[in-house]
Formats: C-alpha cells, structure tokens, sequence
C-alpha cells in the first residue's frame, strides 16, 4: 500500500494458507516470517506479533506425504488422476516432475485415448499430448489422486491403462 512502512507500521503478522498447497512450502515461508519478527521484536515476543493456522487438509497432506514415500521407488511411469483445476492434484503432479520421473496428469479416462496416446498436463498448466507413452514389456506404474477425485475415475484410468497394454500385446501376437 502507498505509504506503507514495514519498519514502522508491521506490528503483527499472521500466515494462513490455501489448504492444498504444499506443507513444506507454507513451513518455509512461516519460518522466514517468524526470524524477520523475532529480529524485530525478540524472541520473547515473538508469539505477541506472529502466528501460523495450519489449515492443511489432512487428506491432501496424507496424499502428499504418500507421493513423497512413492517417487523414491523410482516407478518408470506415475499417473496422477484428478481435475485439471484441482490444487492439491498438481502438487501431486509436481512432486513426480521435482524427481525427474515420466509423470502423466490425467483428468479423465478419455485422455488415455486407443493407439496408445496420452493427452495429459503438466504441474505448470501445459496440455500435452504423447504417442507411445506405454512401453512394451514390463512397465512398473505408479497411481495417485487428488483427494476429491473419485474411486471410479480412477478405477476407469487403470482400466484403459490395461486395455492399452493388453492392445500392445495382441497386436505383437498377431505379428
């Protein structure tokens, strides 16, 4: 705001997130908002200028903490499932893309289309489209969902995911 002194005029400050963000990333910001209060008034005083209300969703936050446990088996493929305008689903999307895995955000069964194609998005919002995006041979998969994605999306992902497979497994008998 115009005429706005941090130096004179914060007094107090108070931090509450969006409850599907990223449990580290709120942490970090309210560590960094604690120290610049503690510098200014003191540790003692500290709880008199700052406080945090963790609104996290214990679901989207038991989901995150699974996707961090999951990423570390290094699947060759994870597919998150979940609406393209969730929150907490492209914080799942974004975790498997921060560890560097071939990752898929799928809304819909739809998007795993016949031919063995993909349409999916990205953490960032980019739709993108993938031929051959299932291996041939063994493929080891990992799946996750946003938190209000229900079972049977899910249920109809995996069911195209093995319609795809076994397609590629016929045709290679046939040839």
């Amino acid at each position: 705001s115009e005429g706005f002194d941090p130096d004179a005029d914060l007094v107090a400050v108070g931090l509450a997130n969006q409850t599907t963000m990223l449990k580290g990333e709120t942490e970090e910001m309210g560590k960094e908002l604690q120290r610049i209060m503690m510098e200014k008034y003191g540790v003692g005083k500290v709880d008199e200028h700052f406080m945090v209300l963790d609104t996290i969703c214990d679901a989207t936050q038991e989901r995150q903490d699974a996707m961090f446990e999951l990423v570390e088996e290094n699947p060759d493929i994870v597919l998150v499932v979940g609406g393209w305008n969730s929150s907490n689903t492209s914080h799942l999307q974004e975790i498997a893309e921060h560890k560097g895995l071939v990752s898929y955000w799928v809304d819909h069964p739809r998007c795993i289309a016949p031919g063995n194609k993909i349409s999916w998005l990205t953490s960032w919002g980019e739709l993108k489209e993938t031929e051959n995006w299932l291996p041939e041979g063994k493929v080891k998969i990992a799946i996750t969902s946003g938190a209000s994605t229900p079972d049977k999306v899910v249920e109809d992902v995996m069911d195209r995911v093995f319609a795809t497979k076994e397609g590629a497994v016929l045709e290679a008998l046939a040839a």
